[in-house]
């Protein structure tokens, strides 16, 4: 058998295609393969599907194909357009082993994907001696492919949260399908518009806006009259990580005030912020001898502790817990934590709406390690689309139809 038959057969290549001729080069580690149809040949036209379309003219098309061993393989090819024998205009005809406008075979756009999924797309791009810049088309063309084919009829309890893209204050915002632990959309900045844009993606695939029951978001203003406006018949529980952080920061801003006129404050943020059963026995001993002084950081500590308890509760005595902790809070003369009382007081119903709902962002907090885990392995991204495709790819669990 002629090597061009071998090449043909490795290939998968149908008539009326053939390998033509083969040309392998040692010095530049290169194999060629060169492409033609048959003598005669007809087609199938590209816009009716109608059988006997004649070549009218052909264009010179090369293709980056997997590795034969260590040497980059390319296949070209004169590829036809035809004239339809039913009229319809001349259209260039698709061939098998590649997708309209690439410039890789759909083998070696597996490759790629199941590279970029384990490792950043510029160290991949530099495996395999193409600009990352052709690597992410790639990208966004099979997580696009993939989310098309998304049902989002049976959503029902959604969390949203932002995540920084860059230094300067950029956002990205991700919404998560909290029962299937997995995000549905994902765009550029993290005021209202974003939840008019999540009601659009939500339609295009099958979702209803009223099908919502349940949203778990922090308390960010853009994001409630979002969902006000948008999904009005769907519930807010605040996020009771989002309350933490909230206390946690104003135990902080106490310590920092505090700290001007003692010294011994200086260096002891990390107690302050962590549970007594989360430090060390060392550390511990050093909370216990700091609370000892009489602080107000002390106070504002003992405060926080103190509200987590709150979570522990039972529904029918949530309300009257809270409402004793926040007077407590608001006659404390800490200001940072009568600033935070209140901030809780504005937000109370969607505060006690955990104990029915019990949605948590405890998923998105996962998929943004993810996402900032892969920023991080790729040292940061050009553009937010980029960051974007990525953020599908790592936590969408995508069903890739992957050619083989």
């Amino acid at each position: 058998m002629k090597p061009e038959s071998l090449f043909g057969l490795a290939l998968g290549i149908a008539p009326p295609w053939y390998v033509k001729a083969a040309e392998f080069s040692v010095e530049e580690g290169r194999l060629d393969l060169y492409l033609d149809f048959e003598r005669g040949a007809r087609f199938h036209c590209p816009s009716c599907g109608a059988e006997g379309a004649k070549p009218y003219d052909t264009s010179e098309d090369t293709w980056r194909h997997l590795n034969f061993f260590q040497h980059g393989t390319y296949l070209h090819a004169r590829v036809p357009r035809v004239q339809c024998p039913r009229g319809c205009s001349v259209k260039r005809v698709e061939v098998a082993w590649a997708r309209p406008d690439s410039g890789f075979t759909q083998l070696f756009e597996a490759f790629l994907m199941i590279l970029m999924r384990e490792m950043p797309v510029s160290t991949v791009a530099a495996m395999v001696g193409e600009h990352d810049t052709r690597l992410w088309r790639v990208l966004r063309y099979y997580v696009e492919q993939a989310r098309a084919q998304e049902d989002f009829s049976d959503v029902q309890k959604v969390g949203v949260d932002e995540t920084s893209s860059r230094r300067g204050h950029r956002y990205i915002t991700v919404f998560a399908d909290l029962e299937r632990a997995k995000v549905i959309f994902a765009t550029e900045g993290k005021d209202m518009p974003v939840v008019a844009a999540f009601k659009r993606d939500l339609e295009s695939h099958k979702g209803r806006p009223e099908n919502v029951q349940e949203v778990c978001c922090d308390m960010s203003p853009a994001f409630i009259a979002g969902f006000e406006e948008f999904f009005p018949t769907a519930q807010l529980t605040f996020d009771k990580f989002h309350v933490a952080r909230i206390l946690s920061d104003a135990v902080d801003r106490v310590r920092r005030e505090e700290q001007r006129e003692r010294p011994e404050l200086k260096k002891t943020r990390y107690l302050w912020l962590m549970n007594p059963d989360k430090l060390k026995q060392r550390q511990q001993a050093a909370l216990e001898s700091l609370t000892r002084l009489k602080l107000k950081t002390a106070r504002a500590y003992q405060l926080r502790l103190t509200f987590q308890d709150f979570w522990d509760l039972a529904q029918e005595d949530a309300e009257s817990f809270l409402r004793k902790w926040f007077f407590w809070a608001t006659h404390s003369r800490l200001e940072p934590m009568r600033q935070a009382a209140w901030m809780i007081r504005r937000h109370w119903q969607g505060i006690l709406r955990w104990f029915i709902s019990r949605v948590t962002n405890g998923v998105l907090e996962a998929i943004n390690g993810l996402i900032q885990a892969a920023k991080a392995r790729a040292r940061g991204y050009r553009s937010n689309r980029n960051l974007i495709a990525m953020t599908y790819l790592v936590a969408g669990k995508l069903q890739m139809e992957l050619p083989t």
